[in-house]
């Protein structure tokens, strides 16, 4: 699979986490959801700023540049943001508010993702970019495994 039908791939599957979670009132579901979603976003970053960044910045062009760039500091901020989570109450408000400004950074940096960054990624080539893909979903479920959240 080419990296960025992986990535597109993952994007999807943490947005409809994140729709689920706002679907939940139960606590401890939302605190597994939460967890998951965690999981799933820090093993994303990984591949991305271990991987596909790096190939990205390759392309050495000053808009590739600004992208990649731009993309790590959008990754500082969502982890500083799920590094607060697990301290506030499911049930608390302050979570709710929490989930919709981590899910809306996620959305703003998917989006800017798929549509620059992906489209610059293409010059990498179809080859470049299915070897690269196997190495990130490999790279992906080794750090999700290392990553799983504990069983209660």
């Amino acid at each position: 699979m080419k990296a960025t039908d992986l990535l597109k791939r993952q994007h999807k599957e943490v947005k409809g986490l994140f729709k689920k979670i706002e679907k939940t009132e139960n606590a401890r579901t939302r605190r597994q959801l939460l967890d998951q979603i965690a999981t799933d976003l820090e093993a994303h970053m990984a591949i991305e700023e271990e991987m596909f960044y790096p190939a990205v910045r390759e392309l050495g062009t000053r808009k590739a540049e600004e992208m990649v760039a731009e993309a790590y500091e959008e990754h500082h901020v969502v982890k500083l943001v799920l590094a607060e989570l697990p301290q506030v109450d499911p049930e608390d408000e302050r979570f709710e508010a929490k989930m919709t400004v981590l899910s809306e950074l996620v959305q703003h940096h998917v989006e800017e993702e798929e549509e620059e960054m992906f489209t610059s990624a293409q010059k990498l080539g179809a080859d470049e970019l299915e070897d690269l893909g196997e190495r990130m979903e490999q790279r992906f479920e080794e750090v999700r495994g290392q990553r799983q959240p504990k069983a209660a």
